[in-house]
Parts: C-alpha cells; sequence; structure tokens
C-alpha cells in the first residue's frame, strides 16, 4: 500500500512540475508578445514650407520615409535587434537622393561630398561614427562597422575608407553622388556668400530653394522587443560647408545618443549649435537627473539651449518605455513613426511636437 500511494504522489508531482513548465514557457511567451516595440524615423529639419513644396515632391518624399519607417519596423517586429532595424531604415534614405545623406549630400565648397554617421547601442552604451568620408555609399553601414569591429568609436577621412572597403563596406565614386539640384545649390550659396546674389532672391528655383536651406540629415531610433533603444544618424553636412567641416552627426552626445536607462535620439539641423550644447545626451541628461519626462527634456533642449544660441534644428526620439517623441524650431521636419500598439504608420512635415505613448 505504501509503494502505490508513493507511486501515486510521484505521478502528481510530475504532472504538477508540468504544468508549472508549461506556465512558465506561457508567461514567458505572453511578455515577450506584449513588449512594446517601435521605431522613428526623420528626414532632415529646414524650410520645408509648404508653399515651396510641390503635390509630386510630397508625394516623393512620404513614399520614402514610409519605405524607411516599414523596413525598420518589419525587423523589430520579427524579433530583429533595434541596431539592425534603424541601420536598415536608414540605408533607405541614404540611398534616396531626396535625403541629404548618401547618395543625396550636398556639396562642400570644393564641390565634393563630406559625410558623417553614427550608431549607439543603448544597452551597452557602445558606439561608433565615420566622418569625413567621400565614397562610401551607406555611411551608416561603416559607422556600425567600427563600433562592432575595433574598439574605437570614430575614425575620419580617406583612412577610415581604407579600413572598412576590405570588410564589404561598398565605395562609390564621386558620379554616383552627383545630383544637379545639389550642385545648382553649391553655386547658388557661393554666388549668395560672394554678394552676387541677394539670399531668398525671388528668382530662385523652388526646388532648389529647398535644397538649399534645408540643413538636411537622416536618423533613426528604434526600440526593439527585448527593451533595448538604438539610435542612427547620417548626413552630407550643410551646403558650402568649409571642406573638413564636420558637424554634430559623428560626435556621440551631440547628434546622437542611446541609453537604455532614459532614451536614444537622433538629431538634425545647423550641427555646431548641436555640439555646443551636446543636444543629444543633454536629454537624456534631463531625464536621468531633473525627472524630466522626454517631451519636457526635449523642448528644454531645443526651445531654451539652442534657440538662446540662435540655432535651428529638431530631434526625434523613444524613451525606454516605448514613448515616441520629437520636438524643432524650424519651419518642419521630415518625420514618421510606427508602433506594435495596433499604430498605423504615421508620416509628418510640419506640424510641431508631439508625443505617442
Amino acid at each position: 500500500m505504501k509503494i502505490v500511494l508513493g507511486f501515486v504522489f510521484c505521478l502528481l508531482l510530475i504532472s504538477c512540475q508540468k504544468v508549472e513548465k508549461k506556465d512558465v514557457v506561457e508567461s514567458i511567451e505572453t511578455v515577450v508578445e506584449e513588449t512594446p516595440f517601435a521605431i522613428v524615423v526623420h528626414g532632415g529639419a529646414g524650410t520645408i514650407k509648404k508653399e515651396y513644396m510641390t503635390p509630386e515632391r510630397e508625394k516623393a518624399y512620404k513614399e520614402k520615409m514610409q519605405e524607411s519607417i516599414q523596413t525598420g519596423y518589419s525587423i523589430l517586429e520579427k524579433g530583429g535587434t533595434s541596431l539592425d532595424a534603424i541601420q536598415a531604415a536608414i540605408n533607405i534614405l541614404e540611398d534616396s537622393p531626396l535625403f541629404n545623406a548618401g547618395k543625396g549630400s550636398v556639396f562642400n565648397s570644393e564641390g565634393k561630398q563630406e559625410m558623417d554617421a553614427s550608431i549607439m547601442d543603448g544597452k551597452t552604451l557602445n558606439a561608433g561614427a565615420i566622418a569625413g568620408v567621400h565614397h562610401i555609399k551607406n555611411p551608416i553601414n561603416a559607422a556600425r562597422l567600427v563600433m562592432d569591429s575595433i574598439g574605437h568609436v570614430m575614425l575620419s577621412g580617406d583612412r577610415a575608407e581604407d579600413f572598412v572597403k576590405p570588410f564589404g563596406i561598398v565605395l562609390e565614386n564621386e558620379d554616383y553622388f552627383y545630383d544637379e539640384n545639389r550642385y545648382n545649390s553649391l553655386l547658388k550659396a557661393q554666388e549668395e556668400e560672394k554678394g552676387i546674389l541677394p539670399k531668398q532672391s525671388a528668382m530662385i528655383n523652388l526646388e532648389t530653394f529647398i535644397d538649399e536651406h534645408k540643413k538636411g540629415t537622416v536618423g533613426a531610433v528604434a526600440l526593439d522587443k527585448f527593451g533595448n533603444l538604438a539610435a542612427g544618424t547620417s548626413t552630407g553636412g550643410m551646403t558650402n560647408k568649409k571642406f573638413g567641416r564636420i558637424g554634430d552627426v559623428p560626435i556621440i552626445g551631440a547628434g546622437t545618443y542611446a541609453n537604455n536607462a532614459s532614451c536614444g535620439i537622433s538629431c538634425t539641423g545647423w550641427g555646431e549649435f548641436f555640439i555646443r550644447t551636446v543636444a543629444a545626451n543633454q536629454v537624456s541628461s534631463l531625464m536621468l537627473y531633473k525627472g524630466l519626462d522626454i517631451e519636457s527634456a526635449m523642448n528644454q533642449v531645443i526651445h531654451q539651449a539652442i534657440d538662446s544660441l540662435g540655432g535651428d534644428g529638431g530631434m526625434i526620439g523613444i524613451d525606454k518605455k516605448g514613448k515616441i517623441a520629437w520636438e524643432f524650431n524650424s519651419a518642419g521636419m521630415y518625420r514618421g513613426y510606427k508602433t506594435s500598439a495596433s499604430e498605423p504608420l504615421i508620416i509628418e512635415f510640419y506640424e510641431k511636437n508631439k508625443v505617442v505613448e
């Protein structure tokens, strides 16, 4: 009888263990399914006033932004990392001549492209950046390689290109980056600089006007299913910039920052002012040390720190709980987002600040 009772007890114990194990597995699966994930992308800030935007041009920008956001979101949806998502999203914009990054990069004062990019992992605080490169098709890919491979944070110039080429980073010749509108923007900027043309001349071509005065940059921030934030930014800089000039984009904490304890941030605008205010990191610090939410922190950085110095631009971000926000003091900023909370893909150009819970 004791043997039978002991046998029954063992069966009950095994059964309970199986149920508990099943419950644990189901619980883990539920947590994974309910973990929020999101991506927000920007395509530059500047004077993109409605009166200068034709319906055809606006449609082209929206379609390319949509492709970028959806590409990154699909990676997150399948359980991919925030780093992979933002890199893929930025690649779409770098490959389009519409945006001032990669193929669409503006010309410097020598008539060449000098591109910068950076990426940061909010989990580890590892970061990589590339600066002043002329031939790299997708600078964000080179920045990711720097972060993942050598323990350095930033490489610059021709030697940076020498380093990344053996690792499969694609280099292109100067013809690949040539765009007539961009080149005309350079010529007009140089004429204005010499006093030949009045600024914002009524005779200026509207499409060139947009390109010339848009301090464009592209960037993305994502939160993945594992709760990890990442941010990345890529740019061709400013039209007619002095050769050798480096803006905020490759400087970690100025144009790009990510920290799982606070937020991920990507900036766009007049880079010198974002460097001087350490804008991206300042948002994170205001959240960590003053307890501000992401919207309030962004507002303080853009409308107090940068405004007070005479700078302009904007930023996008996601906090550790998946809240999306953006802020800018320019006439507009190309930006859009998609979240896992049954949100449609949203793209906006002109409306001001936004917070998405």
